[in-house]
């Protein structure tokens, strides 16, 4: 059941009781389509692990639409690392694209385990790690890239948002628009 946990703290200095605490730290929790996880203003508490189902954070741009900014997919951590851990008001709001199963964890729970488990402050060392490499990635695909190749690219790396997010939320993460997107797939499903 707790499969997306398992696949998010492995990590080698966890032992199997390190794991099962942290486990048992989580609260699973279900949230409709549409649910808000976090709105801008506010200060995230916790953050979030996806089990099931398909996450977006966006921002509203200057002419007041949606600009999504990141999508989070099953055994992926849905998070807002300024405003968790330096305790700001959020840029970002968090939503559920569809209905989704996740697992919270406090942040204070996690503060607690963070400095009691050396295991786990290695794990966060290497995950922030990781994150930092694929924001610079994405940060260089958006001004090196065709938007063809961005749109590829995502299609092979998380097919479940080209199947499960409205195709405005998609063209808004690539930085293209709607039409431009809809030209896009109709060139590549005619090749």
């Amino acid at each position: 059941m707790k499969n997306s946990l398992q696949h998010i703290y492995s990590h080698f200095l966890l032992s199997e009781e390190n794991l099962r605490e942290i486990m048992d730290a989580h609260e699973e929790v279900s949230i409709a389509k549409g649910e808000t996880l976090l709105i801008e203003g506010q200060i995230a508490e916790a953050y979030y692990i996806v089990e099931k189902g398909l996450v977006r954070a966006f921002v509203n741009g200057l002419e007041g639409s949606e600009i999504t900014t990141e999508f989070f997919v099953e055994n992926e951590i849905v998070i807002i690392p300024s405003s968790l851990f330096q305790k700001i008001p959020s840029v970002e709001n968090v939503q559920a694209v569809t209905d989704c199963t996740l697992f919270r964890m406090d942040y204070e729970k996690f503060q607690e385990l963070f400095h009691r488990l050396e295991g786990l402050r290695e794990w966060g060392r290497a995950w922030f790690s990781y994150q930092v490499f694929t924001m610079k990635q994405r940060s260089l695909d958006m001004v090196t890239e065709t938007a063809s190749a961005r749109y590829l690219k995502l299609m092979k790396e998380k097919p479940q948002i080209i199947k499960q997010a409205p195709l405005k939320h998609i063209a808004t993460f690539l930085g293209i628009t709607d039409t431009s997107l809809s030209r896009i797939r109709k060139e590549i499903s005619t090749k």
